[in-house]
């Protein structure tokens, strides 16, 4: 998927306005994604992704270990734009969404892999947010 194909699907997924609010979204749950995932899978990551997307993983995560609400608060001080904790849930979820479809099977299968079931539960889900508080 190209750059623009990516912020177009979270801006949908997750109802924002404009393709800007959209990137930043989607940049913040790499970012945050980054420092949750182990080893080079950030790498093998970023090297599915399009230039200006994949600029937010780190090359190799430190695998740092926080529960699946301290990852949305992380998302939404990365995002900015007022971004309240639900709102970085939605945004960050479509993010994932988009991932799904952008890059191989195999390589969302090592994603889920380093992520523990609150977060499978959570982030991986698609039914609307409030069925998870």
């Amino acid at each position: 998927m190209k750059e623009y194909e990516i912020v177009a699907a979270v801006r949908k997924t997750a109802g924002l306005e404009d393709a800007g609010h959209a990137a930043d979204a989607t940049r913040a749950t790499l970012t945050v994604l980054g420092q949750r995932l182990a080893g080079g899978e950030p790498g093998d990551l970023a090297g599915q992704l399009p230039a200006g997307i994949k600029e937010a993983l780190p090359a190799t995560g430190e695998g740092a270990s926080f529960g699946v609400e301290e990852f949305y608060r992380r998302v939404m001080d990365a995002e900015g734009h007022g971004c309240t904790q639900d709102g970085a849930r939605e945004h960050a979820r479509a993010v994932i969404a988009a991932l799904k479809a952008g890059v191989s099977k195999g390589e969302f299968d090592d994603l889920v892999q380093q992520l523990p079931g609150d977060y499978r539960d959570d982030l991986l889900s698609t039914a609307p947010v409030n069925e998870h508080r």
